[in-house]
């Protein structure tokens, strides 16, 4: 069945909306408790009548939606994934709209969660709803996977994940979250681009603890506990990790060049042939391009002292590190050891994953999603990239070579900015190309 031959029903940004009005926040759990997370999977029955018909649903955990769509064939099932729960936002922090009213006026949808993570995932509901009212069955099966604590770092994709790697399913292509439709993704390159992310950098929390004696701050003696953190945190910002390009930039850099011309085409290709030159150059401009090439830290919270005139018996500092691809956690500890180099400093690590392996950019699961993007975006050239953030689909990736991040959304920048930030929304073109890229995906599944 073509995607084209397919009516989308009316309501979309209504059925967002009422989404957005459940205050799914899986950061303050213990304050809203678990009714609103109860209430959009109630909502999702309510409102996808033909799925909850013909989907065969379950609840592997507490906060975990699976679904499976059964297809003409189960040898390459297909993965769709989103979260509902969202960061906390609050109306006293210059939101223009509520947060959590679900705002719909001027052809654009107000709120928390429009972009990150319930538009995408009404998108995906969007298109099944349509298919089945069309009568449509796809060629392999199809499982939604949708988790209610992504925010959080919760349990409900990795268990979603070994639940179907239980089973013996290896999925063909999972698809989750990730990069979007964007304009001028470099400073330097202006091409309409849909990014789609074929990897993840890991995520690392580590604190530093040294401990010290107490006692009055008129009489300091030998090295303070703080002076202890402060000295490794300089030594750590002053070393950081060694710059390399990664197969995923160097795809996305040869995919700009081959859209660009003049100049602009031969520094593209220049860098993309270049790798240890362009590491060293992205390194030196900071922000993200450093961060597309090299292990990042920082330091994001501080601890030590009760009071101004006391010596503090302890301190700590806790850094986050995002490890790029080819680095382990293990070297990472290591590496931090030895540049720290105090043994009185202790390190200690209450998170880490690795980082994802790199999905290709030459295979049929890339094309089909180059072929959905130019049926729902035909301006959009489609392009790997890296992703600096963690999704769920790293719990996938594990045991399915083909996962990718992709939000087929229209985002500018200061969309973009919006997310874990204020006033963030979506427009209803860009939900109903979004129902269009998956309608034009799953009809288009091979034999």
């Amino acid at each position: 069945m073509p995607a084209a031959s397919v009516t989308p029903r009316p309501g979309a940004p209504e059925r967002l909306a009422r989404m957005i009005a459940l205050p799914t926040v899986s950061a303050e759990l213990d304050a809203v408790g678990r009714e609103p997370f109860e209430a959009f999977a109630r909502l999702l029955e309510e409102e996808y009548p033909l799925v909850h018909a013909h989907l065969e649903r379950e609840r592997p955990s507490e906060f975990g939606l699976l679904y499976r769509w059964p297809g003409r064939s189960d040898e390459r099932p297909v993965v769709l994934m989103a979260h509902y729960d969202v960061v906390p936002a609050r109306a006293e922090d210059g939101w223009t709209h509520d947060p959590f009213a679900g705002i719909v006026v001027d052809g654009v949808v107000h709120g928390r969660g429009t972009l990150d993570d319930k538009g995408p995932l009404l998108v995906i509901l969007e298109a099944v709803e349509n298919l089945l009212a069309a009568g449509f069955t796809p060629a392999q099966d199809v499982y939604l996977s949708f988790g209610g604590n992504e925010e959080s770092y919760g349990d409900a994709a990795p268990i979603a994940s070994d639940l179907l790697h239980e089973r013996g399913i290896r999925p063909w292509l999972v698809l989750d979250e990730g990069g979007a439709v964007i304009d001028d993704p470099m400073a330097w390159v202006h091409v309409r681009s849909a990014m789609v992310g074929v990897a993840e950098k890991g995520i690392m929390t580590v604190v530093l603890r040294a401990d010290g004696v107490g006692g009055h701050a008129s009489a300091p003696r030998g090295t303070t506990a703080t002076a202890r953190i402060a000295r490794a945190v300089r030594r750590l910002e002053h070393n950081p990790f060694r710059p390399r390009l990664p197969r995923s930039a160097r795809d996305m850099l040869g995919t700009f060049a081959a859209h660009a011309s003049g100049s602009a085409r031969l520094a593209l290709r220049t860098l993309a042939a270049v790798p240890w030159l362009t590491a060293r150059v992205f390194a030196s401009l900071g922000g993200e391009p450093a961060a597309m090439v090299r292990t990042t830290l920082a330091v994001t919270m501080l601890s030590g002292g009760s009071a101004p005139n006391v010596l503090p018996a302890g301190a700590s500092a806790t850094l986050n590190l995002r490890l790029a691809p080819g680095t382990t956690t293990a070297q990472v500890l290591r590496r931090l050891r030895r540049v720290i180099g105090d043994r009185h400093v202790r390190i200690e690590v209450p998170e880490a994953s690795d980082p994802s392996p790199e999905s290709p950019a030459d295979n049929a699961q890339f094309d089909a999603i180059r072929a959905a993007v130019g049926a729902a975006h035909p301006d959009a050239v489609t392009v790997p990239y890296l992703m600096m953030q963690a999704t769920d689909s790293r719990w996938f990736h594990r045991y399915t070579p083909a996962t990718y991040r992709f939000a087929p959304l229209a985002m500018d920048a200061g969309q973009r900015a919006a997310i874990h930030g204020v006033d963030e929304w979506v427009s209803i073109d860009s939900l109903e190309r979004g129902e269009r890229f998956h309608r034009a995906l799953l009809t288009a599944l091979p034999d």
